[in-house]
């Protein structure tokens, strides 16, 4: 029972931690803030220059509606072409694209660094325009993942010296800490932030081996010192390291999230950039970095390649020049005894922290309907979520499912588990339960035109085979590739997929119709569902354009997809 009472009140701390700091960003949003009020530079990294131009267009038309906070810059890097350097080599490059820009003047800018490459794979909604815009139910204007993240780090800046605060776009982080207390990041090195977590999280995420307290106590906040970290560990490895903790008879491991480090471990870090240049491998800005820190760290790490999803050659030489650079760096660990720890970067978990779990919705104040014209019945008692759109009175959306920039006509029903995204629904449409449709415009050949990609929400979108002779092993809604494209009149043989002809996927499959009208595109591959699904019998146009959704991507007309949302805006606002 105490156990109980001691989560409860938790629980209301952390709601009301949380609405404090909304409220501060709030007040921050369309103003010029003061120097030391806020990050002097917010910097936001993108997988190419493609995916650098989208982010910069959005962050401007943000700044245009006062969304953000304003008086300070706003910076995106796009990684070198070529070779992936994931999120590790990410903060490398931004690091020697801000000393280019800045020079001295860097060694006193306190600096947010968000990792948003990639291309969301897990969570295609987000695929076009950035997970770091992904939208969020809550704050007028809406929010997205960009202002929450603000938000939540809103009290940092006044309390750390000059250096850059890393984190990732798909993840939440609250945490409460005593009224009298700060979060402070003032110490040399790397500090980091660490959540109480289940053994079993702790296999895939950092765990962090604390040196032993010289006076144990229980509160929300701790400053401790880290001998080790470990990366994706067994519990078994957890256990022999010494990192796992005992409190009221539960065992538990502190696991990683976001991380600061001061100015003097930047140029560190720059001059380890200057010696692995050009970088032909992935880097982690987890496992790579802070593996090497701690008086405990050996070389041992670097050769370990269990937990690379792709070994590449020179990976080991450049884990172990990372080692040497920063061997004997202090790993500072504030421990935040009451903090969450939420990711949203997958289908599964977009929907359920959206629709389905109480405790973020709580924490958060989030919405059933945020900045949407929409039957109450829609949302709030069905445990839908509906963002940025206009619903007919006479729409009904299921439970756990969510719309997001798109526009419902009249009897329009949206079954189960469902994810709508960009689109617009003609009258009396009936989209079955578990499926994710996305609408998208693109260029193609001078015209601009609108794709509307489809997929089961548990689809695996990364599965890849070895060629299109294999597609058989690939599923759609439960029904192997092979005899999707049988069904909806193709030869298999024939099926085209885009990029590397090494790498076949649902990712790359070009099954997609382009049409010259959204409506249109949205309705031929709903037939196409419903083919699949027994519902009905539908034939390609033998002579239509069929693209993938990579191919899609690589084509997207961002003005357009953008000026969809404006209008909606408009009359979202004018009805409201």
């Amino acid at each position: 029972m105490l156990m109980l009472i001691m989560e409860d009140r938790g629980n209301i701390h952390l709601e009301k931690s949380t609405k404090g700091k909304l409220e501060k960003f709030n007040k921050m949003r369309g103003k010029a803030v003061e120097s030391g009020e806020f990050w002097d530079l917010v910097v936001i990294t993108a997988v190419d220059e493609d995916q650098r131009s989208a982010y910069e267009t959005q962050i401007t038309e943000k700044l245009e509606r006062k969304e953000l906070p304003l008086a300070i810059n706003y910076h995106v890097f796009a990684d070198p072409p070529g070779f992936k350097i994931g999120n590790g080599g990410s903060t490398l490059y931004s690091l020697q694209c801000l000393n280019d820009k800045y020079g001295k003047t860097l060694s006193g800018f306190k600096i947010i660094l968000i990792h948003a490459g990639g291309f969301s794979q897990r969570l295609p909604n987000a695929s076009a325009l950035g997970k770091i815009f992904t939208a969020l139910p809550l704050g007028n204007p809406l929010y997205q993942m960009l202002e929450l993240k603000l938000a939540m780090y809103v009290d940092f800046p006044s309390h750390m010296k000059p250096g850059i605060l890393v984190t990732c776009a798909d993840d939440i982080e609250l945490y409460s800490i005593p009224d009298h207390e700060n979060i402070a990041f003032d110490k040399s090195g790397f500090t980091a932030l660490a959540h109480p977590s289940p053994l079993s999280i702790g296999t895939t995420h950092g765990v962090f081996v604390l040196e032993p307290a010289k006076e144990p106590r229980i509160c929300d906040m701790e400053f401790r010192t880290c001998s080790q970290f470990l990366h994706k560990p067994s519990i078994e490895k957890m256990r022999k390291s010494n990192a796992v903790c005992l409190r009221n008879g539960k065992e538990f491991v502190y696991t990683d999230s976001t991380y600061y480090f001061d100015y003097a471990t930047a140029k560190t870090l720059l001059i380890l950039l200057s010696e692995i240049v050009p970088l032909t491998c992935e880097v982690d800005a987890y496992g790579d970095f802070l593996q090497a820190l701690g008086p405990l760290a050996t070389l041992d790490y670097t050769k370990n390649t269990a937990n690379l999803t792709k070994k590449e050659n020179g990976h080991v030489e450049v884990r172990q020049k990372i080692f040497h650079h920063l061997k004997g760096t202090e790993l500072n660990v504030i421990l935040l005894n009451n903090s969450k720890f939420y990711h949203v970067g997958t289908t599964e978990e977009y929907l359920f922290h959206y629709t389905t779990d109480p405790c973020l919705r709580a924490e958060l104040g989030l919405l059933a309907a945020a900045f949407s014209i929409c039957s109450s019945e829609s949302s709030e008692k069905t445990r839908a979520c509906v963002m940025h759109s206009l619903l007919h009175p006479s729409v009904t959306v299921s439970p756990g499912s969510v719309v997001e920039y798109s526009r419902l006509d009249a009897e329009v029903k949206v079954g189960a588990r469902c994810i709508i995204s960009g689109c617009w629904i003609s009258s009396g449409l009936s989209v079955p339960s578990n499926t994710f449709m996305h609408s998208l415009s693109v260029n193609l050949d001078g015209k601009m035109g609108f794709v509307t990609v489809v997929f089961g929400v548990n689809d695996d979108l990364k599965k890849n085979v070895d060629g299109p002779a294999d597609m058989k092993a690939l599923s759609l809604f439960k029904v192997s590739l092979e005899d999707c494209v049988g069904l909806w009149g193709l030869s298999p043989e024939k099926v085209r997929f885009s990029g590397e002809r090494s790498a076949c996927s649902l990712w790359n499959a070009c099954i997609f119709p382009v049409c010259s009208v959204l409506k249109d595109s949205f309705l031929m591959s709903l037939e196409m569902v419903k083919t699949v699904d027994g519902g009905s019998t539908f034939t390609l146009p033998h002579n239509a354009t069929l693209t993938s959704l990579q191919e899609t991507l690589q084509n997207k007309n961002l003005e357009g997809m953008l000026q969809f949302r404006k209008e909606l805006f408009q009359d979202i606002f004018k009805e409201k």
